[in-house]
């Protein structure tokens, strides 16, 4: 089964938690903190395989988790980092957010590496905190928490020449005879169900063509194989649209053309601009002589037109000739532009500050409020002491203030309340 999409929800590692820990030792009564820091989590990170054609196997599986880090430990033990979660994707693999659509991965370089979502740091532990002042510091930080992110993997496949026809139009005939790929072939529609690729080689040079599924009349909307086969010729240099010339079944060659020329351009504009040539196929076939005269009128010279047989061979050379020529003169293709990045930590940075008239109360919440909350006893002085330092540090201090905030005013954090103090 060819699937060219998946829908998956990705989550990196959390970070491990930094340790409280008191150095223990015979004869040594008052040993100095020596808890370990958090293990980074675990990053999630896509490889761009050549190996790979299809998200069959990513399809039905949901959900990828990164491995979190272990917690630190005494006698300055840092916890174990944890394992990052590699995905192979097929070559030219787009991921995009589910929520907005936008581009923040291309996999378009056989073998590359790309991490998309970064695992979270290990919290310090108390080790970390001891000054001389504070020689017995008895907290530590909890290692970062990172969101579960929903995204679409979708095949966008990469390759120098785009077939593109009506069923039956002779793509995959021609796709075997130039090439060494053995796409199927049979006598009726949509014999291809997904794109088939091969290397052509002339005059000592090469390039890549793919063979998309046959379109039918309304594909830009969605019918038939629709959208599933046009977004595979999004990135091809050229595009060889291939005109059944026999007007077998019933089929108008001329209004054949009009209606893939009326596909690309309905689908995106972009398609209409690439390099395109129209193939005439199926020449051998007597009838096709007169539909090649009035093809050749209706197209009057605003494309290359390419006589061919695809199953006796007659033409077929030229066109490669051609092919290769064009493909020398155009630039290469170039990878989708990331259009956004994941800052998966952004809840823990967030916070809001406000008056609540009703209660007569300054009010602080958000993730980052959250986040200093987890890793503060209140029952701790010198801990308070320090998540006071941060609220500072952190501007949420200088926030009420700008609210006009007064001393002996209420504030008003999780879920306890203080007397402000400046």
């Amino acid at each position: 089964m060819f699937i060219d999409q998946a829908k998956i929800i990705l989550k990196a590692g959390n970070g491990g938690n930094g340790c409280v820990s008191f150095h223990r030792e015979k004869y040594v009564p008052k040993g100095g903190p020596d808890g370990g820091d958090g293990g980074n989590g675990g990053s999630i990170v896509f490889v761009a395989d050549n190996r790979i054609r299809t998200l069959q196997d990513i399809r039905f599986q949901r959900i990828y988790r990164a491995e979190p880090g272990d917690n630190g430990s005494g006698r300055n033990k840092k916890g174990k980092d944890g394992t990052d979660l590699v995905i192979h994707v097929p070559v030219g693999t787009v991921v995009r957010n589910e929520e907005t659509g936008k581009v923040l991965l291309d996999l378009f370089v056989p073998d590359e590496k790309k991490i998309l979502l970064r695992g979270g740091k290990g919290g310090w532990g108390n080790a970390h905190f001891a000054t001389p002042t504070r020689r017995a510091p008895d907290f530590a930080l909890d290692g970062e928490r990172t969101l579960e992110h929903h995204v679409i993997l979708e095949i966008k496949s990469i390759a120098d020449v785009g077939l593109v026809g009506f069923p039956n139009a002779g793509k995959s005939t021609f796709l075997s005879v130039v090439s060494a790929a053995t796409p199927k072939i049979a006598p009726y529609p949509f014999t291809t169900l997904q794109p088939n690729f091969g290397v052509a080689s002339v005059g000592g040079e090469s390039f890549v063509i793919a063979d998309i599924p046959g379109i039918i009349e309304g594909a830009h909307m969605g019918v038939g194989l629709g959208h599933s086969f046009l977004k595979h010729i999004e990135r091809t240099r050229i595009l060889l649209l291939i005109i059944d010339m026999t007007g077998f079944d019933g089929r108008d060659p001329v209004e054949d053309y009009r209606v893939l020329l009326n596909e690309l351009k309905s689908f995106s504009d972009e398609l209409t601009m690439k390099m395109q040539f129209v193939v005439a196929n199926k020449m051998d076939v007597p009838e096709a002589a007169d539909n090649l005269e009035r093809l050749e009128q209706e197209i009057a010279g605003n494309y290359e037109v390419f006589p061919i047989s695809a199953v006796t061979g007659q033409g077929v050379k030229p066109l490669l000739f051609r092919l290769l020529q064009a493909i020398q003169e155009l630039p290469a293709p170039e990878p989708f532009e990331v259009e956004e990045e994941i800052d998966q930590f952004e809840n823990e940075r967030e916070f809001s500050v406000y008056y609540d008239k009703t209660q007569d109360v300054y009010v602080v919440e958000g993730g980052l409020i959250n986040k200093l909350g987890r890793r503060t006893d209140p029952n701790d002085e010198k801990a308070m002491s320090y998540f006071q330092k941060e609220l500072r540090e952190y501007g949420i201090i200088g926030k009420l203030e700008e609210l006009g905030i007064q001393e002996g005013d209420t504030v008003q954090l999780l879920d306890m309340e203080f007397e402000y103090l400046p």
